[in-house]
């Protein structure tokens, strides 16, 4: 076994225990809401390719009416989300080539991805690549600048406690990073009992939808 397979089997080991610890099996941030949001997004007769799909908790809203192709670096999570929901799956490293031709899917998801990863837009330009013309790209991350982040960090106590998050993204920074790829790209802020009053300042989650041209 060579240095980098070493370095990806170290790394869905890691995975896979943070998954099992923090009990994160069965939970997606937003929980329904964010399901029937994106499944809406995600429509219905398409090619649908799911990155980080974990143990398909929130892949299970747009499964009905379409082939759906699920990835993830937790064998474990992905072995339960074949059973699950019948899913082809595959394992794959997310910061490498992905195993798929080129414009061979209608809809890319990435939900609760790209803060994992030391290289997000090799992520958004892999997911640029796989994605027929007109194809669109979904997905969502933590607001990292929301305002209870911001008091924190003033205070000088660190507010993200997940240690596998490696970026932090604003509404801003992430329109920018998917706009190198992307037209048509929404940023929506979501989620929280007072995201309403202003998104940006007060929301726990920025979803996206952007189409590649």
């Amino acid at each position: 076994m060579g240095d980098e397979q070493k370095k990806q089997l170290r790394l869905a080991e890691i995975y896979e225990e943070h998954h099992q610890r923090g009990d994160r099996c069965g939970f997606t941030f937003g929980g329904e809401e964010k399901g029937r949001r994106i499944a809406a997004w995600v429509g219905t007769g398409r090619r649908v390719l799911d990155l980080g799909c974990r143990d398909g908790t929130l892949t299970r809203y747009y499964v009905p009416g379409n082939e759906v192709v699920g990835v993830d670096l937790d064998r474990a999570a992905l072995a339960q989300c074949e059973r699950i929901l019948g899913i082809q799956t595959r394992w794959a490293d997310l910061t490498a080539e992905l195993p798929f031709n080129d414009s061979s899917f209608d809809v890319v998801v990435a939900s609760e991805v790209l803060e994992h990863l030391s290289w997000p837009e090799i992520v958004v330009r892999e997911a640029a690549r796989v994605l027929r013309a007109g194809g669109a790209f979904v997905g969502s991350v933590p607001n990292a600048f929301r305002l209870k982040n911001r008091l924190l960090f003033m205070l000088g106590i660190e507010y993200e406690r997940d240690v596998t998050h490696l970026r932090r993204f604003s509404r801003r920074g992430l329109s920018g990073l998917l706009s190198k790829y992307f037209s048509d790209v929404r940023v929506v802020p979501a989620f929280g009992r007072i995201a309403r009053l202003h998104g940006p300042l007060f929301a726990n989650s920025l979803l996206w939808r952007a189409r590649k041209p």
